[in-house]
Order: structure tokens, then sequence, then C-alpha cells
């Protein structure tokens, strides 16, 4: 079996990977350009691990399973899947990175909160001013948090916050798990919010969703957080509210275009927290993501359905 795999191996996973693939023969791509070279080993690949140009997916006739290395696959949604799904599964890493990005997203809330991104500001000038900082400082408990998106990360999130004895209300499609699922209910809370947490994925409904109109929401002093996706916000109505004093600050892991371009308005918002999109990063990321991979292609091999299937054909 040809397996195609892209990801940013070092020596020492690529090596962990083909133990893990005996009598297999595994072509490492580049895992940040397609060469000439790549494209051919894709289109001949069985299974493919990591990511491609998603006009390659329609030319791979002999690609029977591809396991994506993020939670998401906008880019490949507008493809013919009535006629890929004939042929092609496709799994992705759902709830992979909930642990990490929750974690950020409340460190970052937690700087905000306790005046770390001004006190940094402060060491450079050798300036020491405890008296006036301690005056401004907040903490998490006795806070009230909405949580709009309440997947993997909004459950991970949920269980940090309690912890920090912060109240807390969800927002999600399914009623049944989530607080509340209607835009009406999500308009009606969010002025109650001290923090708003989004873990949004990108789908037609969802872009935009925060908007001037719902951004103007936001009780003044709120806290904003965006870990899902950048299409969820409109990027400059947020600026607007930053720098005009009616929210107190912004968590931004993720951005309408990355990367983010020179000149944009969030370089320079003082009270806005960029994360770059390393919020899903950790040290073992990588062999966990051969991990799963492994045990993925266990399954393959043995026909066992597998574990993180994405139906694109009903997004498509």
């Amino acid at each position: 079996m040809r397996i195609f795999a892209n990801l940013e191996f070092d020596q020492e996973q690529r090596e962990r990977l083909t133990a893990g693939t005996v009598g297999d023969e595994v072509y490492f791509g580049d895992p940040e350009r397609f060469t000439a070279q790549d494209k051919h080993a894709f289109v001949l690949s069985e299974v493919a691990f990591g990511w491609c140009p998603p006009e390659l997916l329609a030319l791979a006739g002999q690609l029977r399973w591809f396991q994506l290395d993020s939670v998401g696959y906008e880019q490949y949604s507008s493809l013919d899947w009535e006629v890929l799904a004939r042929t092609l599964i496709v799994t992705n890493l759902r709830g992979f990175f909930s642990v990490p990005v929750a974690e950020t997203a409340i460190a970052g809330v937690l700087a905000l909160y306790r005046g770390i991104d001004r006190l940094i500001d402060l060491k450079p000038n050798q300036t020491w001013r405890p008296l006036e900082m301690r005056s401004q400082l907040r903490t998490l408990e006795g806070t009230a948090a909405l949580l709009v998106g309440y997947g993997a990360i909004g459950r991970a999130l949920a269980q940090r916050l309690h912890a920090f004895q912060c109240a807390f209300r969800t927002f999600g499609r399914n009623a049944h798990s989530a607080d509340f699922s209607t835009l009406a209910e999500l308009d009606e809370n969010l002025p109650d919010a001290d923090i708003v947490f989004l873990s949004l994925p990108h789908t037609p409904e969802t872009i935009g969703m925060f908007d001037r109109r719902r951004l103007g929401l936001l009780r003044q002093g709120a806290v904003l957080v965006n870990v899902g996706r950048g299409s969820v916000l409109d990027e400059l109505a947020l600026a607007d509210a930053l720098k005009a004093g009616r929210i107190m600050g912004a968590v931004i892991d993720v951005t309408q275009a990355e990367p983010l371009p020179r000149g944009h308005v969030f370089w320079t918002i003082p009270n806005l927290l960029l994360t770059q999109h390393t919020g899903g990063g950790f040290a073992a990321e990588l062999d966990r993501k051969i991990d799963l991979f492994l045990d993925n292609l266990h399954r393959y091999r043995e026909s066992v359905a597998l574990e993180n299937v994405v139906n694109l054909r009903a997004d498509s």
C-alpha cells in the first residue's frame, strides 16, 4: 500500500511512522508546499496523512482514505462529494486540540484580568507601579461567561471555568447538550456575560455571526475570546469597540487572513492579545497525531469503522 505523509516530522518521527507501516511504501512530502514530485506521489497513494491542495483530491483516483492533520475541513467542502464520497473516506482531528485551546483561551483572559500584558510592557522601561495596578485587577471567580460553541473545546472550557468558580451558560446547535441553541436566545444572553468565548466552526451559518450589531450587545467591560474560526468575527467592528473602550479586551487566536497582514489594526490595539493560531499547540502534538493515524490505519486494514469520519457530502 502506498501512503503519503507531509507533516513536519523529525527523523525519529519518520522512523516511528515507517515502523508502524511495515510492508507499505511511505512517501514523505514537503510539509509547507506541494512539489511536482509530491503531487505525483499523492495521486498514486491509497492513504494520505496531512493536507493537500483541494483540487488535487479530484485527481487522486486511487486515494481511499485521507487523514487530515486538522479539525477544519472547509477548504475541501466545495468539491463534488457526491462523486468523491463513493470511494474516499476523510477523517479529521475532531476533539484533538480541545485541551490546549481551552487553556490558551483561559490564559489569555487571565492575562487581561491580572494585568500581565501591561506588566510586561512596564518591564523594558524598569517601571514599578504596583499600587496603580492592583486596583485595576480582576479575578475569574465570580464572573459570568458565555460559551458560544459547545463542542469539544466548549466542554473543555466548561470544565476549567468550573474549577475557577466562574458561572457560565452555553450556546450550541444541540439544544439537548447546550443551555440554548437559537440566535434570539444568544442575543438575549450576551449582555449578561463578562466573558464571551467563541469556539464556533466555519459554516455558512457562522460566517459573520459576530457582526457589529451583535458585538454591540456586549456589556461594558466584557472580554471577547475567539478560538474557533476567524470568519465568525467582524474584525473592524471589534477593533472599533476596543478602541472606544466599549469592551475591556479581546483574546484572538484565529483571524480571517493568516498570517495576519502587516498594517492590520489588530497589531496595534494594546488590549487585544493576539496568539497567532498557536492555541492548539503542545509539545507532543505531532507524536499524538502519529498515534492517532496509526490507530486509524489499523482500523483501515481491518475494515473497521474509522475514528472521526467527516461527512463532507452533507456539507458540500
